[in-house]
């Protein structure tokens, strides 16, 4: 169901409702399949009983209507994938964030001003910690590179590492997955069997503005990707080069792992931002 804090201007909104104000807002018919939806909102008090939009709502559906930027997160890990995700519109930025198992998104109010530090928040950015600890798996610079079916192939190891024969055995099963096609030597290969172990979460971040695009008025952009290996760091995957078209990759497309540190994310997130030359108003 959804619900709003007015004291905070934040709601708890499933896709249907976002799709339900926005079509109210903009004066469109519902059909059918989303009258249960409306009927949610004007239980909720967001619709009044004249089927008024409620005043609070005016900067999240301004912004959802007419954004400037828009900044996608998805993140992918033992519980599923989440996507997550920052708008920023002429006078207001509204963040939205997917819980595990639930329909509804928190969307919230952010102050310009802290745009990075809303971003790092949602992948739970920690600057301390056993991320930052010494070793030769958490040294910053270390390279994993590899073929996109091999690191397919450990991944798919570590969703069934439950049919592993015994306990504590999740490594070595994700190890001999990644030995098969012979493609990566005896320390990598133990290198990344760690890290997709250890892996906490994959995530990629991109950003879209209206600019311009090989000369031509359209759509840019840019984005990064990162994987939260825990106690071994961060690690930013320079390719597949985001942002990557799935239709462009293949079981022999390189991939390529970097260890970084948390101050490299945090500048890689900033650097997603446009500036205000980049930018072309409606």
């Amino acid at each position: 169901m959804p619900s709003y804090d007015l004291s905070r201007a934040r709601f708890r909104l499933a896709d249907e409702h976002v799709f339900v104000l926005i079509q109210m807002a903009a004066g469109e018919p519902l059909p059918d399949e989303l009258l249960a939806a409306r009927e949610e909102l004007r239980a909720c008090g967001l619709i009044d009983e004249n089927g008024l939009l409620a005043h609070v709502l005016l900067p999240l559906l301004d912004t959802l209507m007419t954004p400037t930027v828009v900044i996608s997160l998805e993140a992918a890990g033992r519980q599923g994938e989440l996507n997550h995700g920052l708008l920023i519109g002429q006078d207001h930025a509204i963040a939205h964030q997917a819980w595990p198992g639930a329909s509804e998104s928190e969307y919230s109010s952010v102050e310009p001003k802290t745009l990075v530090w809303a971003l790092a928040n949602m992948v739970n950015l920690q600057q301390t910690g056993p991320r930052g600890g010494a070793g030769p798996a958490a040294h910053p610079g270390a390279v994993i590179e590899t073929r996109l079916g091999t690191l397919d192939a450990g991944l798919a190891a570590l969703e069934g590492s439950s049919a592993a024969e015994a306990p504590g055995s999740e490594r070595a099963y994700i190890r001999k997955a990644l030995a098969q096609d012979g493609a990566l030597g005896e320390a990598p290969a133990g290198l990344l069997a760690d890290l997709i172990a250890e892996l906490r979460s994959s995530w990629r971040m991109t950003a879209a503005w209206r600019g311009r695009e090989e000369g031509q008025d359209g759509v840019a952009g840019r984005g990064f990707a990162i994987w939260d290996c825990g106690p071994l760091g961060y690690w930013h995957r320079e390719l597949p080069a985001e942002p990557a078209a799935a239709s462009a990759l293949g079981p022999d497309s390189t991939v390529r792992l970097v260890r970084v540190g948390a101050k490299r994310v945090w500048d890689l997130m900033a650097d997603l931002l446009p500036e205000e030359g980049e930018l072309r108003r409606a």
